[in-house]
């Protein structure tokens, strides 16, 4: 049965992990919310065998929905591209638009390298992202004060304000060693910040979230606990932003911000220097 036209199959395809692909392809989907997309990644498509399978995919697809799925693809490989382009979906190559330019530019043809984006020869980016991930687990939620003078940047909130995904995404992204700690019900009663944080204030950076909001996160934690219940965050939400406000430090709220929305803002609030990409 042809599904909804309101629904869309929609195919991210690389020769590398397809990070790429599926990012830039959601920027653009972004701009159609009224559609709901099923999405597949296909990975690592370095071979016509690879190609061809992905385009049987794409073609089933396309027979199951009776419409015509949309395909992002990062394919750098001439031949393999233009299989891509036989299926019976609407590709649309993320590469095109930006080599041939570029080529004419430069005065030089691109390497056409399946995967470089991922290449390692750069091992010392590498290694420091490695170890900004590591720094990063370590001092997750507040587990140690050891080192902090190493931090690019300390994260502080409520708990699940959206620290630990938000420094993650900074140690993985950008190679940037970032530590988190929680504002609990202790600190709201000593009104100070954690003992550990004042000599790193320049490195400080807040996370607040509306109470209503948090109380739905909680509850899916912890149903039905005073820890949930909106009284509770409505006072650590209040709290926690007051202590903020007096001690200077700069934040913000995660409510309606994506994790990449909330990075690149305290990349630019602390003028951290990225390091990886």
């Amino acid at each position: 049965m042809p599904t909804s036209s309101l629904e869309r199959s929609v195919f991210f395809v690389s020769d590398g992990t397809g990070i790429t692909a599926e990012t830039m392809g959601h920027s653009v989907l972004t701009q159609f919310d009224q559609f709901q997309f099923r999405e597949v990644r296909i990975p690592f498509v370095d071979e016509l065998g690879k190609a061809q399978a992905a385009v049987q995919r794409i073609n089933d697809a396309s027979v199951r929905d009776g419409l015509r799925p949309i395909v992002f693809t990062t394919l750098v490989n001439p031949e393999m591209n233009r299989v891509l382009h036989q299926s019976q979906g609407l590709v649309l190559d993320l590469f095109a638009s930006f080599v041939a330019p570029l080529e004419q530019e430069l005065r030089v043809k691109s390497t056409q390298t399946i995967g470089g984006f991922h290449n390692m020869s750069d091992a010392d980016a590498y290694t420091n992202r490695m170890e900004a991930i590591n720094f990063t687990l370590a001092h997750d939620d507040g587990q140690s004060s050891k080192g902090l003078k190493e931090a690019d940047v300390i994260l502080l909130g409520v708990s699940r304000s959206g620290k630990t995904p938000t420094t993650l995404y900074l140690a993985m992204q950008f190679g940037l060693k970032a530590a988190n700690y929680p504002l609990i019900p202790e600190d709201f009663e000593r009104d100070t910040l954690p003992e550990a944080l004042p000599p790193f204030r320049e490195k400080l950076f807040g996370l607040t979230i509306l109470p209503e909001r948090l109380a739905e996160i909680r509850h899916e934690r912890r149903p039905n606990s005073k820890y949930a219940s909106l009284a509770n965050c409505r006072y650590e939400v209040e709290a926690a932003e007051k202590m903020m406000k007096r001690e200077s430090v700069r934040w913000l709220s995660s409510t309606t911000k994506s994790i990449e929305e909330i990075a690149a803002t305290i990349i630019e609030e602390i003028k951290i220097d990225r390091r990886s990409y």
